[in-house]
């Protein structure tokens, strides 16, 4: 077996070129400027949604959701608009006083009727035996009566005839007495007959003035029971004539002139006592009703004037009176025209009317919107000059009319406000207005 060796050569490892390479030393970031970075990051993210995310005072929309208008200055025109209806001037009502059945119609719905005119006639056969009866009763009672004056006059008269028996009795008395006097003196005649004579004369004064003191008190009794009898006459007379009236009143009667209306009933038909059966209006005159904003109701007063324009004329109307019960919001007038009235004018017919309640003055002025009904005009929101935003601010606004409203203060001439409905923030203080 031979062995080979290897010459020192082959055992020695190959060059790498290691000894050529240089170590390269890397640099990062600091662990403390990271983190210093990451905080700046989130206060920077935290202040800018603070600053874009809406705020619990605030709200966001669209620019062109609301209605901007500017804050002038002009003459306020103290009005307001008014929509009128066209009635009667005068209007008398139509009752029943008595109940009965329609026997007969005279007129018809529409015409034209004159005072007194008989209308209608009604037939109540209770209410006609109830005034005969009524009738008969006052009569007894009146010939009663006059039965008991009679007596009366005829006391008198017995009265009277008593007391001139007795004057005369008297005066005989008093002859016999002044001419037995001086004879029974000198012995001519006996003392027992002048004094029967003396006796009888006294008897017949005291007589005379018993019968006067008597008849002074019938007298006097006599006219306080007439009096009160001629007075209970003077009430059943009284009494027999409303009954005759009230069975007359079922014959109807026009109590003025005038156009009838509302006159629809019919021949057989059964009326009750007060119940309307229709009604008369003034003829050829008319007034005005109109409905005003309770608002106004202190500022509203009679003699106020009030325009109008119809068939293309104007004409002039003043306030005549006005009705202070407020109903649904609003409070009614009377207005009458001022000279003639308009031509073919129509009941019923409604017409718009500016009823005047000041001159006119200058004022800051804003256009009347819906904000008003939602702040009552205490605060508005007012736009930014950028446009942008708008701000709630307190204001004082005075007389207002359908077209402006006037500012007494925290407005100027020029500044812009949101004059639509603040419906859905009237809470808010600032909006953001986006384009």
């Amino acid at each position: 077996m031979s062995v080979i060796r290897m010459s020192s050569e082959a055992t020695e490892p190959p060059a790498s070129g290691s000894g050529m390479d240089r170590a390269v030393e890397r640099r990062g970031v600091p662990a403390r400027i990271k983190i210093a970075g990451g905080v700046v990051a989130v206060a920077l993210a935290a202040l800018l949604f603070w600053w874009f995310a809406p705020g619990a005072g605030s709200q966001t929309l669209a620019a062109g959701q609301v209605t901007i208008s500017s804050v002038t200055r002009g003459t306020f025109e103290d009005f307001v608009p008014l929509r009128a209806r066209v009635t009667p001037l005068l209007t008398v009502y139509l009752d029943a006083v008595e109940g009965g059945r329609v026997e007969k119609l005279l007129v018809e719905d529409g015409a034209t009727v004159a005072r007194g005119q008989l209308i209608v006639e009604l037939s109540n056969a209770e209410l006609q035996l109830s005034t005969l009866a009524r009738q008969t009763e006052v009569e007894q009672q009146i010939n009663n009566m006059r039965s008991q004056e009679l007596a009366l006059a005829q006391t008198r008269l017995g009265n009277e005839r008593a007391v001139l028996e007795a004057g005369l009795d008297t005066a005989k008395a008093k002859r016999q007495y002044e001419r037995e006097a001086p004879l029974a003196s000198r012995g001519f005649v006996p003392a027992k007959q002048f004094d029967d004579t003396r006796d009888a004369y006294a008897y017949q004064q005291r007589r005379l003035a018993v019968l006067q003191r008597s008849q002074a008190t019938d007298e006097r009794l006599q006219a306080s029971q007439l009096a009160q009898q001629q007075a209970a006459a003077e009430s059943m007379q009284s009494g027999l004539a409303i009954a005759r009236a009230n069975l007359d009143s079922l014959k109807l009667r026009a109590p003025v002139a005038g156009q009838l209306s509302g006159f629809s009933i019919q021949v057989g038909q059964s009326m009750q006592r007060g119940e309307r059966i229709g009604q008369i209006d003034s003829p050829g005159r008319n007034k005005l009703m109109a409905g005003v904003d309770e608002f106004y109701l202190g500022r509203v007063a009679v003699g106020q004037r009030a325009a109008l324009d119809v068939g293309g004329r104007s004409h002039a109307a003043r306030v005549t009176k006005i009705y202070p019960q407020v109903q649904n919001g609003q409070f009614q007038i009377d207005l009458q025209f001022i000279g003639d009235e308009p031509a073919n004018l129509q009941r019923g017919q409604t017409v718009q009317t500016r009823l005047t309640l000041g001159d006119p003055t200058p004022a800051v002025l804003v256009p009347a919107g819906s904000f008003y009904n939602d702040t009552g005009g205490s605060w508005v929101f007012v736009v930014a000059p950028d446009g942008r935003s708008a701000v709630r601010r307190q204001v004082r606004m005075g007389r207002r009319n359908s077209e402006t409203i006037e500012v007494l203060d925290g407005l100027q001439p020029g500044e812009r406000i949101i004059t639509s409905p603040y419906t859905g923030f009237t809470d808010k203080d600032r909006l953001d207005l986006s384009q």
